[in-house]
């Protein structure tokens, strides 16, 4: 898992599952929450932090990880 932000880790986990948006809108249970999160228009909440971590096998750590601006 590379140490980016959140979006990073999430569409790392897509591509090496072969998952599009689509199956990360089925996970989170809307299509617009997952376009606003791979947007990063949207923060994860600890319930879907979790959901991730779980059913995808993200670290934790991953998905909470804050990017220091350059």
């Amino acid at each position: 898992m590379p140490e980016t932000g959140p979006v990073e880790a999430i569409r790392f986990a897509m591509d090496r599952r072969g998952l599009g948006q689509s199956d990360l809108a089925e996970l989170l249970g809307s299509r617009s929450r997952a376009s606003e999160i791979l947007s990063g228009r949207r923060d994860l909440t600890l319930p879907q932090i979790r959901l991730l971590s779980k059913a995808w096998g993200i670290p934790v750590q991953a998905l909470i990880c804050e990017i220091e601006p350059a």
